[in-house]
């Protein structure tokens, strides 16, 4: 069975998070200008291919980078 791989949009997800962003609202420009995206749908995006097995596949040190973070912030509730 062959493996289905992510959509540009997803592998574009990813990548912006792998890059450093210099000051407060940066990110939410560049979420904007490069992905055409709000900002909140980008977080909703980005939260689902955390569960995505095949965002690991493709990016395992940025997915569990991302996780660690997430399940922080929830055990930080």
């Amino acid at each position: 069975m062959e493996h289905e791989q992510l959509g540009e949009r997803e592998r574009a997800v990813l990548a912006l998070e792998r890059r450093g962003f210099a000051g407060p609202g940066a990110k939410e420009r560049a979420i904007r200008e490069e992905l055409d995206l709000a900002p909140v749908r980008y977080y909703q995006l980005l939260n689902a291919l955390l569960d995505d097995e095949r965002a690991l596949a493709h990016d395992p040190v940025t997915v569990n980078r991302l996780r660690r973070v997430r399940d922080r912030r929830r055990s930080e509730r």
